[in-house]
């Protein structure tokens, strides 16, 4: 590929912030996003933000007591778009964002920090019923139905006597039917679990050595496809998860990415074979999944194994002298990107020639 027909990465626009940014997404079916974090002076903020005419125009702020570390519009309905949030108090919360004074729902959902949150079942991505999965300091991975009040209806937590790792960073998938579903888990001491939330049990595990910071499945509501897992030390995991190998799990390709912690994995909405992967060091590069010619073959055994393909890089740019802390693509628009970084910058970015790919 010539440097003509390449992707590039533009910064379209960039807007400082007065508070820590630590998550952005788009609102669904809009202009529009919503950044979150935390003031110094100890409070929470949830931002609304309209891109018109080249520039940003803050259409609200709500301040809120605890910090706020990150949010979903993945269980709600595009009629609604409420906003579920995860804080630093271990609170998920439910916001209706053209009245959040009070939440639509609320539970004190851990007993620390809510890390990462997902959303599933909403916005007609996803089949069965709305469901939204924190995971926390705490060590407890839970999910939750906006419908039913105070108490998950799923819990992975340690076994007695197991040491409590922090969990970093949770993503559904598997949700194909009314039935299936799964939830994948990373934590800090570089387990990735694969939990079945149709019998309840853990379905996978393993361990990548590093601390496992973002998870993302290419697609949420399709037959469990590909998952890539980054983490610290600059390295990141594509697991193709089609072929379950009953001792040798899940067939996998890493790649040393940057030199620094990847922070983030974002799948493009219109096209699942590209992703980009935000750094520790203010860069994103734009990646592509090339699959083998047969993706399953069978062991000495005759098990059935999968065959993992290929990843190259297409494009990478340094935004900024500081992580990038979330990354979000417009599910509307090809091409489309917000990122928040700790220099308290949120940037609009135009990755373009995507169609063509």
């Amino acid at each position: 590929m010539s440097a003509f027909e390449k992707p590039q990465i533009i910064a379209h626009i960039q807007k400082g912030l007065n508070y820590t940014v630590f998550d952005c997404k788009w609102v669904p079916c809009s202009a529009k996003f919503v950044t979150m974090g935390n003031f110094a002076r100890g409070t929470g903020v949830i931002q609304l933000y309209e891109i018109q005419h080249g520039d940003l125009k803050l259409l609200r702020e709500i301040e809120k007591a605890k910090p706020i570390k990150c949010g979903t519009f993945g269980a709600t309905s595009l009629q609604q778009r409420y906003l579920a949030t995860g804080d630093f108090a271990g609170n998920l919360h439910i916001w209706n964002l053209e009245a959040p004074e009070i939440p639509v729902y609320s539970v004190k959902g851990h007993k620390e920090i809510i890390n990462t949150i997902d959303g599933v079942g909403g916005l007609g991505i996803g089949e069965g019923a709305p469901e939204i999965v924190t995971g926390s300091r705490d060590g407890t991975v839970k999910v939750w139905d906006p419908r039913q009040k105070d108490d998950p209806v799923a819990n992975m937590e340690p076994v007695q006597g197991e040491n409590k790792r922090d969990c970093w960073t949770v993503a559904f998938g598997n949700a194909y039917n009314q039935e299936e579903r799964v939830v994948c888990a990373g934590y800090d001491n570089g387990d990735i679990k694969l939990f079945d939330l149709r019998n309840m049990s853990l379905r996978w595990e393993t361990n990548i050595k590093n601390g496992v910071c973002s998870l993302e499945f290419d697609r949420k509501d399709i037959s469990m496809n590909k998952l890539v897992a980054t983490s610290l030390e600059g390295k990141f995991h594509v697991f193709d998860m089609r072929t379950q190998h009953p001792t040798k799990g899940f067939a996998s390709v890493s790649e040393k990415a940057h030199k620094s912690t990847v922070w983030q994995v974002r799948h493009l909405p219109q096209n699942r074979e590209l992703f980009l992967t935000a750094g520790g060091a203010g860069s994103l590069h734009l990646w592509k999944y090339e699959y083998p010619v047969q993706r399953s073959k069978k062991d000495s055994e005759g098990v059935e194994m999968g065959v993992a393909g290929s990843v190259s890089l297409l494009q990478n740019v340094t935004l900024s002298t500081q992580p990038i802390s979330s990354l979000d693509w417009s599910p509307d628009k090809r091409g489309l990107c917000i990122c928040s970084s700790f220099d308290q910058m949120v940037r609009v970015l135009i990755v373009t020639k995507l169609h063509k790919i």
